[in-house]
């Protein structure tokens, strides 16, 4: 927990022109929350080990690539019907209709199994 209670500081980290209690008087609070802290932490470890670190330049290329194919190539700049269920259904089919449009350049350059990173970290 930390209290801003320092004369020089507390002016720039408690505002409030309109409070009826004057500057001397009020206290700001920060509370950190531990758990919060080590799921930071476990996540940060995950992030950084050789398996995350692979997870994650695997994700950038896909994910990147496939939106920006979506909407320039497949010229996808909004959603035609209205509704969960029905954004959800067109999300399918284009989606597949994605993979048959990708899975069909591999076919016509011959690159079926060839993978641009090894594939055996990606799970």
């Amino acid at each position: 927990m930390c209290t801003c209670n320092y004369p020089p500081v507390k002016s720039q980290c408690i505002h409030g022109n309109h409070c009826k209690a004057p500057l001397e008087e009020r206290i700001k609070n920060i509370e950190i929350s531990k758990r919060f802290q080590r799921q930071r932490q476990e996540d940060l470890k995950r992030l950084t080990s050789p398996e995350g670190i692979q997870l994650r330049v695997n994700r950038s290329i896909q994910a990147e690539g496939a939106f920006a194919m979506v909407k320039a190539d497949m010229t996808f700049r909004r959603f035609l019907t209205r509704g969960n269920k029905n954004v959800l259904v067109e999300t399918m089919l284009l989606a597949m209709a994605y993979n048959i449009q990708k899975l069909h350049c591999k076919i016509q350059a011959e690159k079926l199994n060839r993978h641009r990173s090894p594939v055996d970290n990606a799970a």
